[in-house]
């Protein structure tokens, strides 16, 4: 850091001799929900009444914001709100850990992934610089994320924008930037405007199937899943990269057909799970929408 970045060597030390390992956090990364569930558990957090209702007052507040993210960058109004209502519960819980202590305490107590965590150290006291912000100030959660998106800090200086053009890219406070922040950091991740991102299926997988590959990342195509018999809906074309998915439901297991916008989100978090939820969150408050329109028109 003093030699690449310029920093002082004596504010670096002060910093880092401030920071304290904190054990709830190494035990927190190491059971992460989307690890440890079972997909019927993982839905009930995210998709409850109450979060679609809050998500559709979140979307009603900010709905010229969305609808010029959506303009710019392609990204629908419903995703973007769909990833702050599973972050941060449209900005209700920011997190309680210092941003310090969580990344000093996962770059060098957690060996599995310290590389990645001393890194994001490096990029948080650069982002926190930049940003004129109190690096002993910030919190977020166990692994470092902020904001009402939980943006990692090299995601911060990399996606974050001044979307409300107020001269400064504030994704920890302002939910204007937020929203283009996560619009931004979608279409930079090759977001497909138009396109579906998943479809639940009515046949079953077998748990063993060659259609259910491994990876996020399809390596199969529609018109592979209509060869095999599944019965995907006429609209999607046959060109299209997917993956399908079997999740545990409480009495079967669900089958589901996910397209290239899936993928996009698990570049988000890499979890299908943490996809899934806010796939479904969305098509929540997607309906919602849209029946207060009809509403309305009526």
């Amino acid at each position: 850091m003093v030699e690449d970045y310029g920093f002082e060597a004596g504010r670096v030390e002060r910093l880092l001799s401030d920071a304290q390992r904190k054990q709830a956090i190494l035990d927190s990364i190491s059971r992460p929900a989307e690890k440890t569930m079972e997909w019927h558990s993982y839905r009930k957090i995210f998709i409850r009444p109450e979060r679609i209702a809050q998500g559709q007052e979140f979307m009603a507040s900010h709905a010229d914001a969305l609808a010029r993210a959506e303009q710019e960058y392609g990204v629908p109004p419903e995703i973007i709100a769909a990833i702050i209502g599973v972050e941060t519960w449209y900005g209700r819980y920011l997190g309680n850990y210092r941003v310090l202590d969580a990344l000093a305490t996962l770059a060098f107590d957690y060996p599995p992934r310290s590389r990645f965590f001393r890194s994001e150290l490096e990029q948080f006291l650069l982002m926190t610089r930049e940003q004129g912000l109190d690096p002993l100030a910030l919190k977020g959660s166990y692994a470092g994320a902020m904001g009402y998106g939980q943006f990692i800090s090299s995601s911060y200086r990399h996606y974050a924008v001044d979307f409300d053009q107020d001269g400064v890219a504030d994704i920890l406070t302002n939910p204007v930037d937020a929203i283009g922040s996560v619009a931004n950091y979608f279409s930079e991740h090759h977001w497909r405007a138009g396109e579906p991102v998943a479809d639940r299926l009515s046949q079953d997988l077998p748990a063993d199937s060659r259609l259910l590959t491994s990876g996020l990342k399809p390596s199969l195509n529609v018109a592979d899943y209509r060869k095999a018999g599944l019965p995907v809906p006429d609209s999607v074309s046959d060109a299209l990269p997917a993956r399908a998915l079997r999740l545990k439901a409480e009495s079967n297991h669900e089958v589901w057909l996910t397209y290239r916008n899936f993928y996009v989100i698990t570049r988000y978090n890499h979890s299908h799970l943490y996809a899934m939820a806010v796939h479904q969150l969305s098509e929540a408050l997607k309906a919602g929408g849209e029946r207060d329109e009809q509403q309305t028109d009526g």
